[in-house]
């Protein structure tokens, strides 16, 4: 396969299971669950699997995604420094390609962690359809907390559209037992 120097890979992570928020709590300030922890390292394992490593992550600010960065580093993935993007926050898929669109133009593979419903609602309007059957029938059963969505984009990060991409892969970590 040629690559060029336009070629990308995006890959979208819903923050792996949180706790449920407590009374009273501010909803950014929910932890990882031990299986969030668990899930969020088998994705770790599995984007080293892959051979996916990470020029560029941006994360949403919230507790829950920054431990699950974390946990991914754990999981054996190396992690390019990690950017708090706080429109990432309850962003909808309008505003998570806004924020890919700013992505370092030296970026070849960017990871973004963020939150369902924006997150899974921008990987499925980026490929429409576009790319592997089964991992758009797994995208299709749901956009699980840990699931990642990798996505193939040819061009400048500043020109990407829905539309544009194409969904190569989708991982949903193993449950803990």
């Amino acid at each position: 396969m040629t690559t060029s120097a336009e070629d990308r890979t995006l890959v979208l992570l819903r923050h792996a299971s949180a706790e449920s928020a407590s009374a009273g709590q501010d909803d950014r300030e929910r932890s990882l669950t031990d299986a969030g922890r668990e899930e969020a390292q088998d994705v770790g394992r599995w984007l080293v699997e892959q051979g996916i490593g990470c020029d560029e992550v941006m994360c949403s600010p919230a507790q829950r995604t920054r431990e699950t960065m974390a946990e991914i580093a754990a999981g054996g993935c190396a992690e390019a420094e990690v950017e708090i993007e706080h429109r990432l926050y309850n962003a909808g898929a309008e505003e998570v390609l806004a924020v890919v669109r700013e992505a370092r133009e030296d970026a070849s593979v960017l990871l973004v962690v963020g939150h369902a419903p924006g997150l899974p609602a921008a990987a499925s309007l980026l490929a429409d359809g576009d790319g592997s059957a089964p991992a758009h029938d797994l995208l299709a059963e749901g956009f699980p907390p840990g699931a990642v969505a990798v996505l193939r984009y040819c061009g400048p990060w500043t020109e990407l559209a829905f539309d544009s991409a194409t969904l190569d892969r989708f991982h949903v970590p193993v449950p803990v037992s």
